[in-house]
């Protein structure tokens, strides 16, 4: 995968931008980012028609109880305080099913549910590198988690049951004082509207809401994305690249005078060390490769399992956990960079749109292309497609 580097032109791997999206209440995906995305809320009945949970309250609260599973349990008493229990979560831990105005909310369900991973995949009209989670949102009769706001987008799919949503533009953005959750000190909803199983809001990010479950227990889907903070990228990004940038320079001050302020610090020693900072990012390739570096590195307690079977070449499939990006001259994978080029790149690029690579186009691959497919393969990272796809 190092032949000489072409420009990609996007191919029909992902949704079209200019198609009626029903899931977008008929918008094209063009039209949402224009007229919603980052800018205001979208109520769309029905987004999903006949909607069925695609786990039931078994399987939710059995995966709560997993290692390796974010979970929390939030509980509203009847005096108004709250509580807050992060898991494992095991179901005796937990307070009754009939008991009013709790929570359990589990994160990342598409990390251990095929089903979940799947319905995320309509939500690819934005890049795959702002995509974060789907997390699963289970409501006894009053229970939620107060009014509050995210730092990121939402869209919020009604599962089961029945959810009173109050949103507002919230100017005032103090919180209350000795509760462990983010609740606003003075929330003021302007519009309100309950969301029935197949419904959907879309809310940007600062917008403040309220969801409350109504007449018996609810579930929603709440799809979630990465927004990363500028100061915490930068440091990891400027660690990465001092890893990999071999100088060796040491600082020189043969014309240091003698000083009666040994403990101020020498201005040829801040100029020196901004000239090391200048240079890191002098190299927009290394740049750009870190960062595909970054944004592919598996969430915390994610692993893959070894597969049962060789690697045989045919159609292929990537795990759900595998993140896969990529840029002019790199493929990223699972927080690994690889250069790519000429047939190879556009092959790797087919995969990270399309998830996966029909039989052909692996056989069509080069030695070294299908070298590390079936590396991996062997890591865990994609598999033989089944006869129906992923």
């Amino acid at each position: 995968m190092t032949s000489p580097q072409t420009r990609h032109r996007p191919g029909p791997t992902g949704l079209p931008a200019d198609a009626p999206l029903p899931l977008l209440g008929g918008l094209t995906p063009q039209q949402f980012m224009r007229r919603h995305w980052q800018k205001k809320p979208l109520l769309i009945r029905q987004a999903i028609p006949d909607f069925k949970p695609l786990l039931d309250r078994g399987e939710l609260f059995a995966l709560a109880g997993g290692e390796g599973v974010e979970s929390r349990a939030i509980v509203q008493r009847p005096d108004g305080s709250w509580t807050l229990n992060h898991g494992p979560l095991a179901r005796k831990a937990l307070p009754p099913f009939k008991q009013p105005a709790w929570t359990l909310l589990v994160q990342g369900v598409d990390l251990h549910v095929d089903a979940v991973h799947r319905l995320m995949q309509g939500f690819r009209f934005v890049p795959d590198a702002r995509l974060d989670d789907l997390m699963i949102s289970w409501a006894s009769e009053g229970g939620g988690v107060g009014p509050h706001f995210d730092s990121y987008d939402v869209f919020l799919l009604q599962a089961q049951g029945k959810r009173r949503w109050r949103i507002g533009r919230q100017k005032d953005l103090s919180l209350q004082e000795d509760v462990p959750l983010k609740i606003l000190r003075h929330f003021e909803p302007e519009e309100e509207w309950v969301l029935e199983p197949g419904d959907m809001l879309y809310l940007p990010p600062k917008w403040a809401h309220d969801g409350v479950a109504v007449e018996g227990e609810c579930m929603t889907y709440s799809v979630g994305f990465r927004a990363p903070q500028r100061g915490g990228l930068a440091g990891e990004l400027a660690l990465r690249l001092a890893d990999e940038h071999e100088d060796e320079a040491l600082y020189r001050d043969p014309q240091q005078p003698a000083t009666e302020q040994p403990a101020a610090v020498p201005p040829g020693l801040l100029d020196f060390a901004r000239e090391g900072l200048q240079r890191l990012l002098a190299d927009d390739q290394a740049l750009g490769c870190v960062l595909g570096e970054v944004l592919t590195e598996p969430k915390p307690k994610v692993w893959f399992e070894e597969p049962d079977t060789d690697w045989a070449p045919g159609a292929v499939r990537l795990d759900r956990r595998t993140r896969m990006l990529y840029d002019e001259r790199h493929i990223f994978i699972n927080g690994e960079a690889f250069r790519a080029g000429g047939r190879d790149a556009r092959l790797m690029r087919e995969l990270a749109d399309a998830r996966g690579l029909s039989a052909q186009a692996v056989h069509q691959a080069s030695a070294e292309a299908q070298a590390l497919l079936a590396d991996w393969h062997d890591a865990g990272w994609l598999h033989p497609a089944e006869p129906d796809g992923e």
